[in-house]
């Protein structure tokens, strides 16, 4: 066994960093009402909300999935590198964007209301989701 590989667990240091990039992100995009940062495998890593969220751990679940399955689909009609994924409702709007960090990849997800500038949402949650995928730890 080689005991030079990296863990799978993301270490505190970079979760502490996502959640503070997060929290900003929420603060700086007029409209969002979550940001969430979340381990590839399903788990949610960080949260900043404002309002309450009872199931937090099942949206971390279902978008490491959707994320997967949408991949998957890219890539049987022969598109590359999926990162990010746009739903659109009646009552809102959610981003996805995958944070490919070279050790440990994420993903971000991120609500917004009906009249949340879709611009803005996308820019940032881009600007974000680079910035975790350069931390070096």
């Amino acid at each position: 066994m080689n005991t030079n590989t990296l863990s799978r667990q993301i270490p505190q240091a970079l979760i502490e960093t996502g959640r503070m990039q997060i929290q900003e992100f929420l603060n700086n995009v007029s409209g969002l009402e979550f940001v969430m940062l979340c381990s590839s495998d399903g788990f949610e890593l960080a949260l900043a909300s404002k309002k309450k969220l009872e199931n937090s751990g099942k949206i971390a679940a279902v978008s490491s999935s959707i994320l997967a399955m949408v991949s998957a689909f890219i890539s049987e009609i022969n598109l590359v590198g999926c990162k990010t994924i746009s739903l659109n409702a009646e009552n809102g709007h959610v981003v996805l964007t995958g944070v490919e960090h070279a050790h440990y990849p994420m993903l971000i997800i991120a609500v917004g209301s009906p009249d949340i500038l879709m611009g803005q949402m996308l820019y940032a949650i881009k600007k974000t989701s680079a910035s975790l995928a350069q931390i070096q730890i």
